[in-house]
């Protein structure tokens, strides 16, 4: 009897021995549960502002991100297709246009098209829209009162639409956040270019510098659309620079690299 209890515990030894070289030999994809992280490439090059550092902070905040700072000329020679998503921060929207150049924005253009994701915020929003000469048109948007987009800043009250609920993971239907001067944005109707979905809704208005009162309600704080195969999400105002809305930094790039749902956004 010895024996054999002896033999066995000698074949259970074994098996167990190839069991776990056949685990270290398999790859790290196959030995991980978790699924690797989004790549996400930061534009920091001209005409970007300091609220790129709030949104470095606020990306880098969550593991499942891998974040990359990027240039002009990076972009130019074609490295966003090693990324996930780009994301352009506050700044000047013809600023980091002119820096771009028609090679880099020409360069984001594709790199959408072909399925990659596009998040902005504030100067990136306006960079996003098809109403400027210098725009990037990937989102169907126009702005309303551009003569008055230096209408201040401070906090301002959004509403959020059921979509926006879902796709930011918020209950509560109407939300403060900080407004640095960001576009006020309407659909701008342009039959080559799909129809945004808007997420949030101004509910209060900044309106100084002689800005007219009553123009900014009503208009959208946060859109979502697509672009070819790509997704595009464009922030207005700035969730990186509010207190508990880095999340949304987060939900805004797991939505454009399609982590978060199959359906992309669209006309409901």
């Amino acid at each position: 009897m010895l024996k054999i209890h002896f033999a066995s515990s000698r074949k259970a030894g074994l098996a167990l021995l190839l069991l776990g070289l056949w685990i270290l030999w398999q790859p790290a994809s196959a030995r991980s549960a978790d699924p690797a992280p989004v790549r996400v490439a930061v534009y920091t090059g001209g005409g970007t502002g300091k609220s790129k550092v709030n949104l470095l902070m606020a990306l880098r905040s969550f593991p499942s991100l891998a974040v990359t700072e990027v240039t002009a000329e990076e972009i130019q020679s074609g490295k966003l297709m090693e990324f996930d998503v780009v994301c352009h921060p506050g700044g000047s929207g013809s600023g980091q246009a002119k820096a771009l150049g028609d090679e880099g924005k020409s360069a984001i253009r594709d790199f959408v098209e072909q399925g990659g994701g596009f998040v902005g915020f504030c100067a990136g929003a306006y960079l996003a829209t098809n109403d400027y000469s210098w725009s990037l048109g990937i989102l169907d948007a126009k702005v309303i009162d551009k003569k008055h987009w230096a209408r201040g800043m401070g906090q301002v009250t959004l509403t959020m639409t059921p979509r926006g609920q879902a796709v930011l993971e918020i209950k509560q239907p109407t939300l403060d956040i900080f407004y640095g001067q960001g576009p006020l944005l309407q659909p701008n109707e342009d039959p080559e270019t799909p129809d945004y979905v808007p997420l949030a809704i101004y509910k209060t208005e900044i309106a100084r510098n002689g800005a007219p009162a009553g123009v900014m309600p009503g208009t959208t704080a946060i859109a979502a659309g697509t672009f070819g195969e790509g997704r595009v999400f464009c922030f207005s105002p700035h969730p990186e620079k509010t207190g508990g809305l880095d999340r949304w930094v987060r939900q805004a790039v797991l939505y454009s690299a399609g982590q978060l749902e199959k359906k992309p956004a669209g006309k409901e």
